[in-house]
């Protein structure tokens, strides 16, 4: 029997993956981290809030700014990086049970014996459907904003880490949220959890 989870989770934008996160945490009765609890741990340390948001799942790009900015842009992402890198490592070295969503997780984590790794994805209809009403957008605001968001994901990912964002072959498990709804895939997947804890 394990002492320890880690769970490092992927998702596609409107595939619930959040909301399915927060459903696993709270059942396993372990600490969900997520963009906004991050930046409070890190902002907590001195650095800027509004700095942590515009460094967030964004890949170092050193052809997109002006000469004179481009290594203060570089540093600040590479520092908002390393510190987030660290934490989770730290908190992983330290014994906590977590669930971490995206920050390359699967990746900075790689090679822990407890940790899984899950990407959630979804059906393009249901994803733009729960967007729409989540958002209050229209259907082609919706689609936009998806693949906007993905596109970041996708970049920041593949930037950091060997295996591609998305790919079932560099996740434990891959599942479509719309198959079994979002209280069934986290039922789901917190048997599957379960299972593997149990495994010495």
């Amino acid at each position: 029997m394990k002492n320890q989870i880690i769970i490092t989770l992927g998702r596609e934008h409107g595939s619930g993956g959040h909301y399915i996160a927060d459903m696993i945490a709270q059942e396993l009765g372990i600490k969900l981290y997520d963009k906004d609890s991050i930046e409070k741990e890190i902002v907590s340390e001195g650095y800027s809030g509004e700095m942590i948001r515009k460094m967030d799942e964004k890949p170092v790009n050193f052809f997109c700014l002006a000469p004179h900015r481009q290594v203060f842009r570089i540093l600040l992402r590479s520092t908002w990086r390393k510190k987030t890198f660290a934490m989770l490592r730290d908190k992983a070295a330290n014994g906590e049970s977590f669930l971490i969503i995206g920050r390359c997780s699967d990746r900075v984590l790689k090679g822990n014996p407890n940790m899984l790794s899950i990407f959630i994805c979804g059906n393009q209809q249901a994803k733009v459907g729960r967007v729409m009403e989540k958002k209050g957008l229209s259907a082609e605001d919706a689609i936009e904003e998806i693949k906007e968001v993905d596109r970041s994901r996708k970049s920041y990912h593949n930037y950091y880490c060997e295996t591609k964002w998305g790919d079932a072959r560099g996740y434990d498990m891959t599942v479509k949220s719309d198959v079994l709804g979002f209280e069934g895939t986290a039922k789901m997947l917190i048997a599957y959890i379960r299972s593997f804890m149990e495994q010495d």
